[in-house]
């Protein structure tokens, strides 16, 4: 069975990616941060969250030794940070300066590649923090890579719907074009080498795309120049868009995230489905095996986080969880995360000590609860009322309760901002939209940051952009405008 263990709801937007280490799991969002927790109790560590990148971020991944933590964003760059520590150790600026969709380390740690919205392709030495090659496919954007488990191949998934595969070289060795119609979304090689019947390594490689399919092809180096991809299961498990999949550390079980807002989990081998799980209230963008025990990690555009267990010994098959019996704990989470869906002035009592509880502060709930704190009363909260009227006699406490209350006033479920007043690109209210091509509005600084950074595709379907051509959006504006003077 599996079981819905926890709710992580630290993002203030899309989440776009997890990883896990052997002991910590990473997270990074739209809203620019990568959160960082441990495994152990999934607690968030105090360096937590990583702030660096100037856009939202799009792939986060952990170094195989688990030391050191890589993400990239549409800023154009690949950051690496300290797991010891939080800090950046180095900042890869990617090759043309385009945004950088996606990014992963090979299994011995020598190298790291980086996919960009323009095509291009880095290879980088990850000891020496050095660019080693480059590669390019062109009108399109690479938004899926994955190492073969002997770190010495690489693919590359695109929005034009095929699948690459590279050397460390940067020699092209095998191109499956139309691999997923309308784009794939993910790919990932499962841990394990294989030998095929003439002895030759072979590998087991999961992809999912936008034609609502999750894949799985058997990769065999049938030569030292040869490549062979044979498709030996199509899962059809899901009925929109899969946009995340990943392998379990013994290859034996592959989890993938739909439009469809589901989360299914298959027993990989024979492409058999196991469990449908329901928990998420928007597009599943992201998910995530731990390597050293039996959870699961996925991310939403609900903002939120689930953590799952699955338990050994399961013989379902296509059982969807959590059923009536697994899922009253999991409803009761779901009622008390309800503050996330209200502006912040409409939390009941119960909402102000959910939110206490998620930022680290039960310290305090008890004195909140005593007098009686609701939303409305929160934000009007000042560290003299926390000491004369709350008796919070830690300085240290009263100064951090403070900081996450000026941090939900800076939230949009603080003041209720409508989505559609965000700027795609910098999730931030539009104070000058203006019409792109693709017929999205966006802030005109940072669609004109985004053309100048010689990307001419639209960062939000990654499709090329006809022209550059901007047009003013005053319906938008004016429709921002009353909405910031009636608050």
């Amino acid at each position: 069975m599996v079981s819905l263990i926890c709710t992580l709801q630290s993002h203030r937007d899309d989440v776009n990616c997890c990883a896990f280490s052997s002991t910590l799991l990473a997270t990074c969002s739209g809203d620019k941060t990568i959160c960082v927790y441990s495994t152990r109790d999934f607690s968030e560590l105090p360096f937590s969250p990583l702030s660096g990148h100037g856009y939202g971020v799009h792939c986060c991944c952990f170094s195989p030794c688990g030391q050191y933590l890589a993400s990239c964003s549409t800023d154009a760059t690949t950051v690496l940070w300290s797991m010891d520590t939080g800090e950046i150790e180095a900042v890869l600026e990617h090759p043309g300066r385009s945004p950088v969709r996606v990014c992963a380390f090979s299994p011995d740690s020598s190298h790291l590649v980086s996919g960009g919205s323009d095509g291009t392709i880095a290879l980088w030495d990850f000891t020496l923090r050095t660019l080693r090659k480059t590669g390019a496919v062109s009108d399109t954007s690479i938004v899926a890579c994955s190492f073969t488990p002997c770190s010495q191949l690489f693919i590359t998934g695109s929005t034009y719907g095929d699948l690459r595969l590279w050397d460390l070289k940067m020699n092209h060795l095998h191109a499956e074009k139309n691999a997923h119609d309308l784009g794939v979304s993910c790919c990932q090689f499962a841990p394990q080498i294989m030998k095929d019947p003439n002895g030759f390594d072979c590998y087991r490689l999961a992809s999912c795309g936008q034609d609502s399919l999750l894949k799985i092809w058997i990769v065999s180096c049938v030569s030292s120049a040869g490549v062979k991809m044979q498709l030996v299961h199509t899962l059809t498990g899901q009925s929109a868009p899969v946009l995340s999949c990943a392998y379990s550390a013994d290859g034996q079980m592959l989890v993938s995230g739909s439009v469809d807002k589901t989360v299914t989990v298959y027993q990989a081998n024979e492409g058999i489905l196991l469990y449908t799980l329901n928990q998420h209230d928007r597009y599943v963008t992201a998910c995530a095996f731990s390597p050293t025990a039996s959870i699961i990690a996925t991310g939403s555009m609900d903002k939120s986080v689930n953590i799952w267990r699955v338990e050994d010994g399961c013989s379902a098959r296509g059982k969807c969880l959590p059923d009536e019996a697994d899922s009253v704990s999991s409803r009761e989470d779901r009622k008390s995360r309800g503050h996330a869906r209200l502006m912040v002035s409409e939390w009941s009592e119960e909402n102000v000590s959910a939110w206490l509880r998620e930022e680290g502060l039960e310290a305090v709930i008890d004195a909140f609860k005593s007098n009686n704190i609701d939303g409305e009363e929160l934000l009007s909260l000042t560290k003299e009322t926390l000491s004369s009227e709350l008796h919070i006699e830690s300085l240290g406490l009263r100064s951090k309760v403070m900081k996450k209350i000026e941090e939900l006033k800076m939230s949009p479920v603080c003041n209720g901002t409508p989505d559609e007043y965000l700027c795609p690109i910098t999730r931030e209210v539009m104070k000058d939209p203006v019409i792109a091509a693709d017929g999205y509005s966006y802030e005109r600084e940072a669609i004109e940051s985004w053309i100048n950074m010689k990307s001419r595709t639209s960062p939000m379907t990654n499709l090329p952009l006809q022209t550059t051509l901007l047009t003013p959006n005053r319906t938008l504006k004016m429709a921002i405008f009353r909405w910031t003077t009636s608050q």
